[in-house]
């Protein structure tokens, strides 16, 4: 398949690509979580869902990967540097009770991905302690016998949790492509600069692509 795309054309088999969504989770996406409590609007990470739903039912239907994240901790912590913990004055930190449980601890509703993007039964999900999706996790391998060598990226937010997971998977090999508006940050600076940097110098980290080219061109496989 070939998808055009920023700087210039992303080529894939759709059979050795995996779409991957990125911590659409309700303490980052929902009023009361954990990206709320640090002071940012949700509003700005929820208005994609509908885009990343188009995306997500055109990909289950060509029968190809799908790939999830969470950002989510152990119950005890023991994964969560405190450094991390302790960072910026927010008036909930992780592990701390918030309206959705336990602010990013794995198994609270909080820490669930939102009901509308679902994984349905054989998505692989993937709890990740860091913001990389590659850290502590295990994934290169799983993907690597998966025969996947091209990953296609939504989610939240561009400048820290995206990037970070497309450029430890640039380092790996793996062909990068984001989707511009799939992808959300609570700063729309932020948002812009990191599109620009992953594409800058010959997709120097990856490619970018508004999502309707990819579905013409999935739809039309």
């Amino acid at each position: 398949m070939r998808l055009q795309a920023n700087p210039f054309a992303f080529e894939f088999e759709l059979s050795r690509t995996a779409l991957v969504i990125i911590d659409m989770q309700r303490d980052f996406i929902e009023p009361g979580g954990f990206g709320e409590t640090l002071g940012n609007d949700v509003s700005r990470l929820s208005a994609i869902v509908p885009a990343c739903r188009e995306v997500l039912a055109a990909w289950r239907a060509a029968g190809a990967k799908v790939l999830h994240t969470r950002e989510a901790h152990r119950a005890d912590l023991s994964d969560c540097p405190p450094a991390k913990r302790q960072r910026g004055q927010p008036t909930l930190r992780i592990g701390d009770v918030g309206p959705m449980g336990r602010i990013l601890v794995a198994g609270e509703p909080g820490s669930q991905i939102i009901d509308v993007l679902a994984p349905a039964t054989g998505e692989w999900v993937i709890d990740k302690p860091g913001k990389g999706m590659f850290y502590g996790t295990g994934l290169h391998e799983r993907l690597q016998e998966a025969g996947v060598s091209h990953l296609i990226f939504m989610g939240v937010t561009t400048e820290v949790c995206v990037q970070t997971s497309m450029r430890e998977a640039n380092d790996r090999g793996y062909d990068c492509l984001l989707l511009e508006d799939c992808t959300e940050s609570y700063f729309a600076h932020f948002k812009a600069a990191t599109l620009e940097m992953i594409r800058a110098q010959g997709a120097l980290v990856g490619w970018t692509a508004p999502s309707a080219d990819l579905l013409a061109t999935v739809r039309g496989h």
